[in-house]
């Protein structure tokens, strides 16, 4: 194996890790907050959970994107990671990626200022991990030969259609007091 091909072997599992802990993060957080599962409200493991991966995708993104610079065969530069469709290369993809690592920072960047804003204003920001989330997954689409994988496939697919249940259960079944 050459230096490139486990570049980019370690890029696809960081990537496919940051996802899942993204994933996870968003099921337990609108999990804690909807009425239908009520009795997941006060549960602490649960919350752990979401706190935990809400930061885990930060290492697991970094090793993606330290990986792909490094890798000669990517093409990306330092700017296409932050700056949005900025490379000449799959522009769109890279484009959706860096823009959802953009959002993904100012989110968790705003989760430590909580006490700091305005609960209405904090409450806005964080609802863009949805947004952030939605750009990953197209991202991973774009971007990515995973999603032949039926496995790969599954968990994302899988985890699209947990996030659209629960959301439409906080919808129709409301929401647990902040």
């Amino acid at each position: 194996m050459t230096t490139d091909q486990f570049l980019w072997v370690l890029a696809r599992v960081a990537g496919l890790g940051s996802y899942a802990a993204l994933a996870v993060a968003l099921v337990t957080g609108i999990a804690l907050r909807t009425a239908v599962f009520d009795w997941l409200g006060n549960n602490r493991v649960v919350r752990s959970v979401h706190e935990y991966t809400t930061v885990l995708w930060i290492p697991l993104a970094a090793i993606h994107l330290v990986s792909l610079l490094m890798d000669a065969t990517a093409r990306i530069g330092l700017l296409d990671l932050v700056v949005p469709f900025h490379s000449t290369y799959g522009t769109l993809a890279i484009g959706v990626g860096a823009l959802s690592v953009d959002v993904l920072a100012v989110v968790t960047v705003t989760a430590y200022l909580k006490r700091r804003m305005r609960k209405e204003l904090w409450l806005w920001v964080h609802r863009l991990a949805y947004a952030a989330f939605a750009l990953v997954f197209l991202h991973a689409a774009l971007s990515g030969t995973d999603f032949d994988d039926p496995v790969v496939s599954a968990i994302t697919w899988g985890t699209a259609a947990a996030l659209l249940t629960l959301g439409l259960a906080r919808l129709l079944g409301g929401r647990l007091p902040a």
